[in-house]
C-alpha cells in the first residue's frame, strides 16, 4: 500500500528522490565504507515525516518495539540481519536472553517481544525472557491475543557476580528491548563477561536526544554533500534548553528565545525554496525519553507562558514517573502522507545495518502538524515486501512504490549512522569493548 499524499509530488522532493536514486552506487559505497570505521546499533527503529518540501527523521529509538506490526514477508530478511548481527558480538551464540519492558502494557507490546523471539530462533538461538521487574519471582506466563503463551522469568546473577541469567539458563548475549527509562538496575551492572545489547548508555537513564542530533547533523552534511542537496532537506533544525521547570516558569526565556530563532531560520528556508502553503511551527519534547509523551506542538513563542495547567503538567513528567527539566526545540514537519484521509508517517525498522521493513503510523484524529506516536494511532506494514525495495530507475519520480521506500530507507540509514557516533561519543567505558 502506497499512501496518497496530500500535496502534489512535487518540487524538493521529487529532486531529492531522483538524486538519492542517480546516486545509489556511490550512497551505498559511501555507507559500506562508514559501517567500516563504526558499529551500527543493534537493532533501531526511526519515524519520519515526509512533508513533500523535504524528507527527515524525527525520532531514533534504540530499544524499537513493533517488530509484529512488519509484514510477514520481511522476516527472511529480518532473520539474515540479526544473524549478522549475532555474529559480530558471539558466533558461537547458543542462547540469547531477552529482557522486555516491566510493566505489562499493551497485549501488541508482548506480540512485538514474540516476534523478536521467533526472530531469533530462526537464527539458531534458545531464547528466554527475563524480567527486572521485582514482582517476578518464579516462572510467569503472559497470554497473547493469538492464543499463545510467553514466559518470563527472574533473572539471576551468577555466583561469581560476573554473568547474569535465568536459573539453568547461562546465554551468551542479552538483548536489552527495555529502554531503561527508570533508571539502570544493578543486577545489569559491570557485565564484562556477555554482550549486552544496546550497551547501557542508550538507555534513556543515560541518553540524551541532543547528542543524536548533534551526530545526525555531521552525517548529513557529509552526504548532503555526496549527492549535491542542501542538508536542510533532510534535516530538520534543533536547539536545546537545559532547567526548565514547567511547574514553576524557570526556563521559559530560554525555551521562548530558542523558539523564536528556530521559526526565523525555517521561514527563510520557506522563503528560499518557495514554501508557501505552510506555517513554520516547532516541536518541544524532552532531551530524554520516549512514547511520545510530554510533547508540544508550537507556532509562536508566546505560547509558552500561556500554557494551561494541563498542558504544563503534561510536560513536568515522562515514562516511569521521571520528572524531566531538559528539552528541546525541534523544527516541525509536518506529514502529508495520508491513507483513507487518516494523516500517517512512515516508521522505518533496521537490524543492524539492513533495513528490514516499517509501517505507516495512522491517526485519524490528529493533524498533519502533530504528534502521531499517541493513543488511537494504527499501524499499516510499509511496501517494503515489494522487490524489497529495489529502486526502479525507469519510473518517473513520484511514481513508484519501490522508489519511496527506497528513499525512506537511505534517510533512516542516516539517523542509524548517527545513532552509532552518538554511542561512540557517549560510551562511559570506551576501553571496556
Amino acid at each position: 500500500m502506497v499512501p496518497h499524499l496530500v500535496t502534489a509530488l512535487s518540487g524538493p522532493l521529487l529532486d531529492l528522490e531522483e538524486k538519492i536514486l542517480a546516486a545509489t552506487p556511490a550512497i551505498e559505497r559511501w555507507f559500506r565504507l562508514e559501517w567500516q570505521e563504526h558499529t551500527p546499533p543493534f537493532y533501531c527503529s526511526v519515524d519520519m515525516r515526509n512533508a513533500g518540501y523535504k524528507l527527515a527523521p524525527v525520532d531514533t529509538n534504540l530499544f524499537p518495539g513493533g517488530f509484529n506490526m512488519l509484514a510477514t514477508e520481511m522476516l527472511p530478511l529480518s532473520v539474515q540481519a540479526a544473524m549478522a548481527a549475532i555474529d559480530k558480538y558471539c558466533p558461537d551464540a547458543r542462547n540469547l536472553l531477552l529482557i522486555p519492558e516491566i510493566t505489562q502494557r499493551h497485549p501488541t507490546y508482548w506480540q512485538n517481544v514474540a516476534r523478536l523471539m521467533q526472530i531469533f530462533r530462526q537464527t539458531g538461538l534458545h531464547v528466554r525472557l527475563g524480567s527486572l521487574s521485582p514482582e517476578v519471582t518464579e516462572p510467569t506466563p503472559i497470554a497473547l491475543p493469538d492464543g499463545n503463551m510467553l514466559v518470563v522469568e527472574p533473572l539471576v546473577r551468577s555466583p561469581n557476580g560476573r554473568r547474569v541469567g535465568l536459573k539453568d539458563f547461562d546465554p551468551c548475549t542479552i538483548l536489552l528491548n527495555n529502554d531503561l527509562s527508570a533508571g539502570i538496575p544493578d543486577i545489569l551492572q559491570n557485565i564484562h563477561e556477555q554482550s549486552l545489547l544496546p550497551p547501557l548508555h542508550a538507555g534513556w537513564a543515560l541518553r540524551r536526544k541532543s547528542n543524536h542530533l548533534n551526530a545526525y547533523d555531521e552525517v548529513v552534511k557529509k552526504f548532503g554533500k555526496l549527492i549535491g542537496v542542501d542538508p536542510w532537506m533532510l534535516n530538520p533544525f534543533h536547539a536545546k534548553c537545559d532547567a526548565v521547570n514547567f511547574r514553576t516558569g524557570e526556563g521559559y526565556e530560554c525555551l521562548a528565545a530558542n523558539i523564536d530563532t528556530l521559526l526565523a531560520k525555517i521561514k527563510k528556508k520557506y522563503k528560499e525554496y518557495g514554501i508557501k502553503d505552510h506555517k513554520p511551527f516547532v516541536i518541544v519534547k524532552p532531551d530524554a525519553g520516549t512514547y511520545g509523551t510530554s510533547i508540544l506542538t508550537i507556532k509562536d513563542s508566546s505560547e509558552i507562558k500561556d500554557l494551561t495547567q494541563a498542558q504544563r503538567d503534561k510536560m513536568i513528567v515522562i515514562k516511569d514517573g521521571k520528572e524531566v527539566t531538559d528539552f528541546i526545540i525541534q523544527e516541525g514537519v509536518p506529514t502529508f502522507e495520508s491513507i483513507e484521509s487518516a494523516v500517517a508517517e512512515p516508521v522505518v525498522y533496521m537490524i543492524d545495518r539492513y533495513v528490514v521493513g516499517g509501517f505507516y503510523r495512522v491517526h485519524a484524529e490528529k493533524g498533519v502538524d502533530q504528534n502521531l506516536n499517541a493513543p488511537g494511532s494504527q499501524y499499516v506494514p510499509l511496501a517494503f515486501a515489494q522487490q524489497h525495495a529495489v529502486p526502479d530507475l525507469k519510473a518517473k519520480p513520484g511514481t513508484a512504490a519501490p522508489n519511496r521506500f527506497y528513499v525512506y530507507g537511505v534517510v533512516a540509514r542516516l539517523a542509524l549512522l548517527a545513532a552509532s557516533l552518538e554511542m561512540e561519543r557517549t560510551d562511559p567505558n570506551p576501553e571496556v569493548y
